[in-house]
């Protein structure tokens, strides 16, 4: 195959693709039954002026009988007055009439066939439209129904173009709020191991007035241990003391004894 052939058969292959795409069987059926409604008013015209031709061809048919009656009555009353070469005028002039009727009555009897012959095609032409226009419908309302659920279905299932946009917008912004809560936290373990200064805390930026205020507080904290400790010691001491200070005064009452027998 040579190379304008393929690139003439992909053209035409695209092409029809892209308009088949473009097809709406409806409006495509609608079309044909507009083209076969308007064929039908053809045939009906043509019936209608055959029709009329033939009416035409009777009345010229009529007014040639009248006149051969009238050229009959001549041709008899010119016998009765004695002029046979009147009578034989009128006979010549109605014999020529006669002549004219019969080609008028063949044109109306061959007028006559084909308007019978129009009217017969006309009405099978008319059932076909009318049986044509109630198929036409029944597709048009199947196809219609197809649509539609193929469109639920598609929404349902997700793989329709607009629930296809919803369901990526959702997944989007989901991946956002992860992406967006992950640098919340590792933004929140920079700032708690000293990586990142707090933007809201006093002398921030400055790792010595950090360290200070550190060891400030751990100092506020031994003092306060130790104050507690200090305030916990006299209870505890007093308890085993008593007994030795119990023992001088009982030492000392003896002395008092003997000053006073002296």
């Amino acid at each position: 195959m040579s190379l304008m052939k393929r690139i003439s058969l992909i053209f035409r292959s695209k092409a029809s693709k892209a308009i088949d795409r473009a097809e709406d069987p409806r409006e495509t059926l609608d079309y044909s039954y507009q083209r076969q409604v308007e064929l039908l008013t053809k045939v009906r015209r043509g019936v209608a002026d055959v029709a009329t031709s033939r009416k035409r061809v009777e009345l010229q048919v009529t007014q040639l009988e009248q006149q051969a009656a009238k050229l009959t009555a001549q041709a008899q009353k010119a016998i009765e007055v004695g002029r046979e070469d009147l009578a034989r005028e009128a006979l010549t002039r109605k014999s020529a009439l006669t002549s004219q009727i019969g080609d008028l009555q063949a044109q109306h009897a061959q007028l006559q066939a084909e308007e019978e012959k129009l009217v017969s095609s006309q009405q099978r032409l008319q059932a076909k439209v009318e049986a044509f226009r109630t198929r036409k419908e029944t597709i048009k309302a199947t196809y219609t129904a197809a649509e539609a659920q193929t469109r639920i279905n598609e929404a349902v299932s997700g793989i329709g173009e607009e629930m296809g946009d919803v369901g990526l917008a959702i997944q989007r912004a989901e991946d956002k709020t992860a992406q967006m809560q992950a640098r919340a936290g590792a933004i929140d373990e920079l700032i708690a191991s000293g990586a990142l200064d707090d933007a809201t805390a006093t002398n921030r930026g400055d790792d010595i007035a950090r360290e200070l205020d550190a060891l400030s507080s751990t100092s506020d904290v031994e003092a306060e241990l130790a104050r507690l400790k200090a305030g916990a010691q006299p209870q505890a001491i007093e308890a085993p003391e008593s007994g030795p200070i119990l023992a001088g005064e009982a030492q000392a009452q003896p002395v008092a004894d003997e000053e006073g027998r002296s």
